[in-house]
């Protein structure tokens, strides 16, 4: 996502200057107008980012909001800016009086890394006390960016945006409700529970009791909820891993593992499967693979290129040929080394396919 590493790039900056941004008008430049300009607005446009917009509130005149953002001469949202020192949500009662004149549907308030977005679900024209959005650029969340890509000049839509933030407001409530639920159960949700299944008065005493087994279910199932996905996610691996080609030694390498021995007909089977290739291809790119199961023969040195395989470590010997495809091998029975050469045509089709 573009908007995603923009503000990564955004993030790198702030940190890099933080220490020496020391005033309010210093963070506004320096990490306020680059996050505007990342939402795609041109900050050096006049009528369309204006900063130092004058809110007259009530008989208090030349108030001023820090900027204001036009789309289509219409205003869509004002920014109130502090200093990134100071808490991005302790200032909103100002944000709150310029919401109130001005026309916008969406405000703002930020200290150059949190930006905290808010719009007036409750009452028209009468900006909510808490923000239905925030964007903190050092903890960037997809389904956050996904709202704010709403915003962009590209892309912005106001009935959209509003039925985001009335989702979005009432989630961020129930959670936080389920969360308080969770530290500690109200009677109402343990009763509802309870009652379920428990057909006896709730006493005072069985009240005390019930609520810390509420506590302890609560927490048991949501850690085992986080334990079989955790569980689920290493087993695709795990299966993944082992649908993984096996990784063999060369003839010539000089490996540790004893089991790995590559005998002298392995060597002199190989030589003449090598013979026969460079009837069609040159030397180099014929390539050979020991293992403790089979001695392999590989194209440009490709585990997925298998030419063929030679299974010596059995009573009887077989040359496994893969004319019909790397995942059809056939095995033939070899009463000795020069029979390979009757094979010559599968193994000229073989290499044939690659």
């Amino acid at each position: 996502m573009e908007l995603k590493l923009k503000l990564e790039q955004l993030h790198q900056r702030v940190n890099g200057l933080k220490d020496q941004i020391c005033t309010e008008e210093a963070t506004k430049n320096a990490f306020v107008m680059p996050f505007i300009q990342i939402l795609g607005y041109d900050i050096f446009n006049p009528t369309e980012v204006i900063p130092e917009h004058i809110c007259d509130i009530g008989t208090k005149k030349g108030e001023k909001v820090d900027y204001v953002i036009r789309k289509n001469d219409e205003p869509i949202l004002i920014f109130e800016c502090k200093h990134w020192k100071e808490n991005a949500d302790a200032h909103n009662s100002q944000l709150h009086r310029y919401y109130h004149v001005s026309k916008a549907r969406f405000g703002v308030l930020t200290n150059g890394t949190i930006y905290n977005f808010y719009t007036d679900l409750e009452k028209p024209n009468i900006m909510d006390e808490k923000p239905f959005l925030t964007i903190d650029i050092e903890d960037l969340k997809d389904s956050s960016l996904k709202i704010l890509e709403s915003f962009t000049k590209t892309e912005y839509n106001l009935e959209s945006i509003l039925d985001s933030a009335e989702a979005l407001k009432y989630i961020k409530a129930i959670r936080k409700e389920f969360e308080k639920e969770i530290e500690n159960p109200t009677d109402e949700l343990v009763k509802l529970l309870v009652n379920r299944f428990f057909d006896k008065p709730l006493t005072a005493n069985r009240m005390i009791a019930f609520k810390e087994y509420t506590k302890k279910a609560l927490s048991i199932s949501i850690n085992e909820s986080i334990s079989h996905r955790l569980k689920s996610a290493l087993n695709i691996n795990e299966k993944i891993e082992s649908n993984e080609e096996p990784k063999v030694n060369p003839v010539d390498d000089n490996s540790d593992a004893p089991k790995v021995i590559t005998t002298d007909e392995e060597v002199e089977a190989f030589q003449i499967v090598k013979a026969i290739l460079r009837e069609k291809i040159s030397a180099d790119r014929i390539s050979p693979r020991d293992t403790q199961s089979y001695f392999g023969v590989l194209l440009d040195d490709n585990n997925r290129k298998p030419i063929c395989r030679f299974h010596f470590n059995t009573a009887n010997k077989y040359l496994e040929i893969f004319h019909n495809g790397k995942d059809a091998g056939e095995k033939k029975q070899l009463n000795n080394l020069d029979e390979i050469y009757d094979y010559r045509t599968q193994l000229h089709q073989t290499i044939a396919l690659y």
